[in-house]
């Protein structure tokens, strides 16, 4: 739990201006763009592939149909069905695109709000 409110910061960004917390989360997701993707993944000193983009669809697509940011393990579930890959293969895969995890990268970079009951690691 935060003891301390979050310090927001406004990112211009080609289309449009966004705020984002203290740990450089989206305050609404709503306002998601491939702009804002890039601009986090650069940050996070990650290149944008199509197995990324992958991912993102899935959690935003999840998270709006859904209302909640799903659970890492159906992230893992949906890698390994796609790449026919075992359990570890598939959190290995992940962690080979996001390696910093799910909640610090891969749901920053979809433009999820930080879950509160998560850690950012």
């Amino acid at each position: 739990m935060r003891t301390q409110p979050d310090i927001i910061t406004t990112i211009p960004l080609p289309t449009g201006s966004v705020t984002v917390d203290g740990h450089g989360y989206l305050t609404d997701p709503t306002l998601w763009t491939p702009e804002f993707a890039e601009h986090v993944a650069r940050a996070e000193n990650i290149i944008l592939t199509a197995e990324h983009l992958f991912i993102i669809e899935y959690i935003r697509f999840s998270e709006i149909d859904k209302g909640v940011t799903p659970d890492a393990r159906f992230v893992f579930k949906l890698l390994a069905n796609k790449f026919n890959l075992s359990k570890s293969g598939s959190k290995a895969a992940f962690f080979e695109l996001f390696p910093y995890g799910y909640v610090k990268q891969a749901c920053k970079i979809a433009g999820m709000k930080q879950p509160r009951a998560w850690s950012t690691g």
